[in-house]
């Protein structure tokens, strides 16, 4: 999955070949020619990134060869505790970002941003790329520096956030008479963070409803070998399909509002249309490592390994 991001983020914002193109240009797997044969330079960079899948898989052997006497909980407890990290700077990113950029828009909304940093880097923060390349990506580098010392989850405090937000819009709009779409965009933007970021969370939790027709009435032996095919079969899938559909090409669901840093089309609202877009992505991944690790102690529980609910005697 590692390789997958970094093979996207060259060819999205780096202009390679990616597979896709490169395995046309050959004529493989029956893929129809490109009108314009690749570069030298884009070939050998298209060579790069196939090897580059071939380097992760056979990595992922040599992990697997060099700590086989290591317990499938420790593996699963790494693979937990890596999702728990992203979910976490994700809370801090769309934090931190959201109550700067609802200053950032009430004081350009009002008129007030000109005279405090210049007409010059107003009309600059009204530009979409400059705003995402100069303001939100140092925020997000920031919030996984935080995230690595923090290691607290939100949750609490940003459904909190949200109700307040919301609380001051009723307030504003029917006390003051006062509304601007960067209040209702802030809403939003939290809501959506704190439905998808959640996900992994409570999946690690044992937190999701279950339809408990059959399963509470399984033996412990058949509840883990349904988590197992579950995950294989839905959860897994799930993830990979959302990653692989959002992130195909420059076209993507999720690639392009990312790339053109899309924003609401009311000017004066949060220019955070393509995080919440990119939010699919972050619940996607979260979503796969933790399935994993779900994956991961379930087979744990039918190995009998010790950490877990012992399957001993059950049938």
């Amino acid at each position: 999955m590692l390789f997958f991001l970094i093979n996207n983020y060259l060819n999205l914002w780096q202009q390679w070949p990616g597979l896709a193109s490169f395995f046309s240009h050959h004529g493989w797997f029956g893929l129809e020619a490109l009108r314009s044969p690749l570069a030298d330079d884009q070939i050998t960079k298209g060579w790069f990134q196939l090897l580059s899948y071939f380097g992760a898989i056979s990595l992922a052997i040599l992990y697997v060869l060099w700590t086989h006497q290591q317990p499938l909980r420790k593996d699963a407890a790494v693979l937990s505790g890596f999702a728990t990290y992203i979910i976490r700077a994700a809370f801090w990113i769309v934090l931190i970002i959201g109550f700067v950029d609802i200053i950032i828009s009430f004081l350009r909304v009002e008129n007030f941003l000109a005279p405090l940093i210049g007409e010059d880097l107003t009309q600059a923060l009204g530009r979409p790329k400059f705003r995402g390349l100069y303001v939100h990506f140092p925020l997000i580098l920031l919030s996984f520096v935080i995230a690595i010392f923090n290691r607290s989850l939100g949750f609490t405090w940003l459904a909190f956030l949200v109700v307040l937000a919301e609380f001051q819009i009723v307030i504003s709009r029917f006390v003051f008479s006062y509304e601007q779409p960067f209040m209702g965009d802030l809403v939003r933007f939290w809501y959506a963070a704190l439905f998808l970021f959640a996900s992994a969370y409570t999946l690690a939790h044992e937190g999701h409803v279950r339809v408990d027709v059959l399963y509470s009435r399984f033996s412990k032996r058949n509840k883990a070998w349904t988590n197992t095919v579950g995950t294989l079969l839905l959860g897994l899938p799930l993830g990979w399909i959302i990653l692989m559909t959002g992130m195909w090409d420059k076209t993507s669901s999720i690639n392009s509002p990312l790339y053109s840093f899309e924003v609401s089309q009311s000017g004066y609202g949060l220019y955070v249309k393509y995080l919440m877009v990119g939010f699919l992505a972050v619940y996607a991944i979260s979503m796969i490592v933790q399935f994993s690790s779900y994956l991961l102690d379930s087979v744990a529980d039918l190995r009998q390994e010790p950490g877990g609910d012992q399957l001993a005697g059950e049938s």
